[in-house]
């Protein structure tokens, strides 16, 4: 009998994406800690290495070669990736209450989110400026700022405020590159101005006066203009004020000055240091709160200050991971005293690089290879992952969490043979806490819904309508209860808006990993509120279910919908089926396609995160608003593409319509990865079952090698809506799909009379 799985007993919840927790993660990765969870919360799930932003601004590097690939390390680690921002911390509840979704429950909790520009303090900053920090959201930045300098007529003046290593080397590489994208263009180079502004009496304060004299030369040679002892006190559109009251004059102004913490955290009770960062003990824990860690810029270690530099960061992930585990083991947490002096290797744009240690000045372009080496060998430790055994001990290994003594019982219970039939319920009272603070949208025809303590729901159907009836169940494919439990609500209600129908009711069926019961409670609630939230947008009230213990996190829905039916002519025009479709018609498909392979990708790590990011964009869209104006532009036929792909949904509507139906591959919509994911021969399981339709083409031999050939076939989850249009009115219709937020609806195709042939699908391009 296999070994059941190891319940989880503890969480650590890491907040930020920064150099010291993706440290956390590897190590957890390498010797994961039985029952012990990690979720990592982060807005992005591409994190950029600081040692090699100035290289990619210069345009040395590929973005993916500077960006840690979180969501795919997550994976690796065996965490959670959970995409959103922290905005504050309930210590009594010991929870991260999140922007965009319900609060995520920690025992242990890490924070390393970089220091945030607090351009605040600066008259006009904030409007005027471009703040390299947070430098995760710098590239967006610097993107808009790159356009807006390469599509200047004329002089453009830059100026650089902040006289540290981050604001020399920043302005040095954004000149090479802007410099070599402007001659790329038949442009003068010398359009551009740049200027280093800084209150101190000299920049690179921290460094010596070789590496001072050594940067001196660098800048008078680039002609660049350096203001020191100039404190910026305002900034106005195109110039900035230094403490004198004179004005220097700057069509683009980048602020590498007045860090701090992030403003959210004045709001917690963490005891903070004048600049807003987490006073932190040598254990990295937090002065006020022994559950709380903090690493990287963000923290302050009081009885060891250092310099805010990428260094220290990347050296506390390993103490950091250490003390993590020592806390939620029960074991004794080890000091962490950073290095008085570290080498520091700052490039100058055109690979080339000083060395700086102490009194230590080297330089050279040997110098830039040395530190292109060192720095690809540091992202290739997060990027390039050694494959892990099938087997790495997670299930049988013994935990070592440190348990009360009710916990311990509970842990027991878990791990031990569960009974099957009613005694796998989860238990009422974890159940009901869970459930409680859900809110169900109200609807008058919802006699006896969710919370009423009886057996069933009683629901009304109004006078003149019909029921319209459906139900759709899977497991999780996603990490993240909360989005899996909004992609589970829109995946069953696409039948109902494929119909033409409103949605009624639901009524869901769970299944649940067995735990302690705190987090087995935290699980559904999760998984249900981002399911009510769909259900509700949609004017579904979720009235009743059943929740039950299993190997693996899986939910569904019964749904009931409402159409019209005063009579047996108004049920026909009202029911949008797949027997409708008519010669003459455009195919229109609402979404991308590509969800199976990227899936299947993302579990073998062969995705990148912002591929998923877009997939789950997509899942989380709803159809309720395309099916509507697809009924608005004359829509005859309608299906929503799930598990069969678009191959068997296309044959479903075409066999009943009594047509056949020409495709064009080159318009299909398709998920970003997609393409490569299926190109690399990484398919969904159910990928082999949906391929034996391809009797269904015409001259199917002819198309095998199409690199979109195998995506006909792909499985979807809550995928978009295929639905045949009158072509008089179909770019009416895309256009307003578009307008309505379905950016990627595309004409696929057309339907064309049934011919002599058996094959009822033809492929064009």
């Amino acid at each position: 009998m296999q070994q059941p799985q190891q319940p989880v007993l503890r969480d650590i919840v890491l907040v930020g994406g920064g150099h010291s927790h993706v440290g956390v993660l590897r190590r957890f990765a390498m010797r994961p800690e039985p029952g012990v969870r990690l979720t990592l919360i982060c807005r992005d799930s591409h994190t950029p290495y600081s040692g090699m932003l100035p290289g990619y601004i210069a345009g040395h590097y590929a973005y993916d070669e500077v960006h840690i690939d979180l969501r795919r390390l997550a994976e690796y680690a065996g965490a959670r990736f959970l995409r959103d921002e922290a905005i504050g911390i309930d210590h009594e509840g010991q929870r991260v209450l999140c922007r965009a979704r319900p609060p995520v429950p920690y025992d242990q909790l890490s924070i390393n989110i970089g220091s945030t520009p607090r351009v605040d303090t600066v008259t006009g900053a904030g409007e005027h400026a471009v703040p390299v920090k947070p430098i995760h959201r710098f590239d967006d930045r610097w993107q808009t700022l790159l356009e807006r300098v390469i599509h200047h007529p004329g002089t453009t003046r830059i100026a650089v405020v902040g006289g540290g290593a981050g604001g020399v080397e920043l302005l040095l590489a954004m000149q090479h590159r802007l410099r070599g994208e402007l001659a790329d263009r038949g442009r003068d180079p010398d359009e551009l101005a740049f200027a280093l502004f800084t209150r101190g009496e000299a920049f690179l304060p921290t460094h010596n006066a070789r590496v001072r004299a050594n940067f001196r030369d660098h800048l008078r040679a680039r002609g660049v203009a350096v203001h020191t002892g100039t404190d910026i006190t305002a900034v106005d559109a195109g110039r900035l004020q230094d403490a004198d009251g004179s004005w220097h004059e700057a069509d683009e102004i980048v602020w590498v000055t007045n860090a701090g913490g992030a403003g959210w955290l004045r709001d917690t009770r963490l005891e903070l240091d004048d600049d807003g960062f987490i006073k932190v003990g040598d254990t990295l824990q937090s002065l006020s709160d022994p559950r709380i860690f903090a690493a990287g810029d963000i923290a302050h270690q009081v009885n060891h200050p250092r310099e805010k530099a990428g260094v220290f960061a990347v050296r506390q992930g390993r103490p950091l991971a250490d003390n993590l585990r020592a806390a939620v083991t029960g074991r004794p947490l080890k000091p962490y005293r950073p290095q008085a002096r570290w080498l520091a290797l700052i490039g100058t744009g055109d690979r080339h690089a000083v060395a700086s240690r102490g009194e230590l000045c080297l330089a050279g372009d040997w110098v830039w290879r040395w530190k292109n080496w060192i720095d690809r060998r540091f992202m290739a430790r997060f990027n390039d992952l050694p494959p892990m055994a099938e087997d790495t001990g997670r299930a049988r290994a013994p935990s070592r969490v440190a348990l009360d003594e009710e916990e311990n019982a509970q842990a027991i219970s878990a791990i031990a043979m569960r009974c099957g039939g009613c005694g796998a319920k989860v238990g009422a009272t974890t159940l009901s806490r869970a459930l409680s603070t859900l809110q169900p949208v109200a609807r008058e025809d919802v006699l006896v819904g969710l919370h009423a303590p009886d057996d069933a729901a009683v629901v009304r159907v109004p006078p003149g309508k019909a029921m319209v009836h459906t139900v759709d169940f899977f497991r999780a494919f996603i990490d993240d209860p909360y989005v899996f439990g909004k992609v589970a609500a829109n995946h069953a209600l696409g039948d109902i808006f494929a119909m033409g129908a409103e949605a009624q009711t639901a009524t869901a069926v769970a299944t649940v990993p067995q735990g302690l019961e705190v987090k087995v409670e935290d699980t559904v609630f999760q998984m249900m509120a981002g399911a009510v939230e769909v259900l509700n947008a949609a004017g579904c009230a979720l009235v009743g279910g059943h929740t039950g213990e299993g190997q693996e996190l899986a939910l569904g829905f019964a749904v009931n919908g409402l159409i019209d039916a005063e009579g047996d002519a108004a049920l026909s025009d009202s029911i949008l089926t797949k027997g409708g479709l008519r010669p003459g018609q455009a195919l229109i498909l609402t979404k991308p396609i590509g969800t199976g392979t990227l899936f299947a990708a993302h579990a073998r790590l062969g995705a990148k995160g912002r591929w998923i990011d877009a997939a789950l964009e997509s899942m989380c869209l709803s159809n309720r608003e395309a099916a509507t104006c697809l009924r608005e532009h004359g829509a005859t036929a309608c299906t929503d593409l799930t598990g069969f792909g678009l191959l068997g949904h296309l044959v479903e509507m075409t066999r009943p319509s009594g047509v056949d139906a020409e495709l064009d591959l080159a318009a299909l919509p398709i998920l970003g990865g997609a393409e490569e994911t299926v190109a690399a021969g990484i398919l969904s399981s159910l990928q082999p079952a949906n391929v034996r339709l391809r009797r269904a083409l015409r001259d199917q031999a002819s198309w095998v090698g199409h690199p979109r050939y195998p995506l006909l076939f792909d499985p979807q989850t809550a995928g978009g809506l295929l639905a045949g249009v009158p072509a008089e009115r179909v770019e009416a219709c895309l256009a307003a799909l578009h307008a309505q937020g379905y950016p990627q609806a595309a004409i696929i195709g057309r339907v064309l009379d049934a011919g002599e042939a058996l094959e009822p699908i033809v492929l064009r391009e």
